[in-house]
């Protein structure tokens, strides 16, 4: 819960630290504070944003939903919801659509999902193996599948369930399965570890793994899906059909929206074992419609992969001058490294040279512009990246 400013002061309960500004408009790259002061975003929402700030796209499909059905009970059928599953079913090619608010919801959904397989079909195994550093979500259920090390009692005893074992060591994913275990959750590219991808080889083994021992692989996508790095799911580039994919994020380009999808065989949910009162929204349906749509229309999957050809471009460009390490990632989520652990100095000086940047670790920058930004921006991204680091390595001297 977030506590309103008061008396000209910021102040919070939870959450997340901020900076002292206020942004108060956002179009394409561009986000605007109270000041009007105009920063080039490269944190794009956490990966949400994909259509940039304000896209037409959006705001006319919130104006027409919003004038014809904003929300009805999940008990029934809407329109947007129904053509949603159907388009979701056609870019990923799973079989059956659950439709929520948040990323932590969907994964709540495949977790519950698995332990619903678990129950009817391997005798009531409910263990989830799940990797170090992984990112799921901040419910109690997805915080347990969370492989960080700090979260760890924060809320009381974790959820039990869930082993944690190293991101890409598919040895010790083959040893730690057992009778009790029903899935494998991941993500393909760890994001809030700082853009660590999986490898194609570890993926294909953990889907051969998954057959052979007969659990579930479920792919937590909801930071790389729709578009965000070059196809509609990360699985898709690798090849890798999960048994259970949940996306998020891009989904809404800024309007709450995620999904949780499986293929037909695990469809073992019963009526009423799964729901909420905002599943299956019309409006939130309706804005996800419209994204892919312009996404196809736009060509959005090419020109993310174009911009990330150019984003590499320029990175190893400044790799000798300022010591950069290890470009990495996929599409429109990339990362690289700083020499020394001043990521959150680099993150701040960038916003005072109007770029905003996003450090996960001590010493690792991460991008997520929008999906459709031009080359006139990654040119001035590129300006502003290097005087950032210009200032940085002045600052060490």
């Amino acid at each position: 819960m977030e506590m309103a400013p008061i008396d000209g002061h910021l102040d919070w309960m939870g959450g997340a630290l901020r900076p002292d500004l206020v942004f108060e408009s956002g179009q394409g790259c561009w986000l605007t504070d109270t000041h009007g002061n105009r920063y080039l975003d490269f944190v794009g929402g956490w990966a949400v944003t994909g259509l940039g700030h304000c896209p037409s796209e959006v705001a006319n499909a919130l104006a027409k939903q919003a004038s014809t059905l904003i929300h009805c009970s999940p008990g029934f059928w809407n329109v947007p919801a129904t053509k949603l599953a159907r388009k979701l079913k056609e870019i990923t090619g799973m079989d059956r659509v659950f439709l929520g608010c948040t990323g932590a919801e969907a994964n709540e959904c495949a977790i519950k999902l698995a332990r619903r397989f678990g129950a009817k079909m391997r005798g009531g195994a409910y263990t989830i193996l799940t990797t170090h550093e992984g990112f799921h979500g901040r419910t109690l259920a997805t915080m347990a599948a969370t492989g960080k090390p700090a979260w760890r009692d924060i809320f009381g005893p974790d959820l039990t369930g869930f082993v944690h074992l190293p991101h890409g060591d598919l040895e010790a994913f083959e040893a730690a399965v057992g009778a009790h275990t029903c899935a494998i959750l991941l993500e393909p590219i760890q994001g809030e570890a700082g853009i660590r991808p999986a490898s194609l080889e570890f993926l294909q083994g953990l889907r051969t793994l998954c057959d052979r021992h007969g659990i579930l692989l479920i792919l937590d996508e909801v930071q790389t899906g729709i578009g965000r790095t070059g196809t509609w799911t990360r699985a898709q580039a690798l090849g890798v059909r999960p048994d259970i994919l949940t996306l998020g994020k891009g989904l809404g380009a800024g309007y709450p929206i995620s999904a949780c999808l499986c293929r037909e065989e695990w469809n073992l949910f019963e009526p009423g074992d799964q729901g909420g009162t905002f599943t299956y929204p019309p409006l939130g349906s309706a804005v996800a419609l419209a994204v892919l749509e312009a996404m196809e229309k736009l060509s959005l999957l090419e020109q993310v992969l174009r911009s990330e050809a150019q984003l590499r471009q320029i990175l190893h460009s400044l790799e000798a001058r300022y010591s950069l390490r290890d470009v990495r990632g996929a599409g429109l989520l990339l990362a690289f490294d700083l020499p020394h652990p001043d990521a959150g100095e680099l993150v701040r000086i960038a916003r005072e040279n109007g770029l905003l940047l996003n450090a996960p670790r001590p010493s690792t920058i991460r991008l997520m512009p929008a999906l459709n930004i031009d080359e006139k921006a990654i040119e001035e991204f590129a300006t502003r990246l290097e005087t950032s680091l210009r200032h940085l390595s002045h600052q060490g001297t």
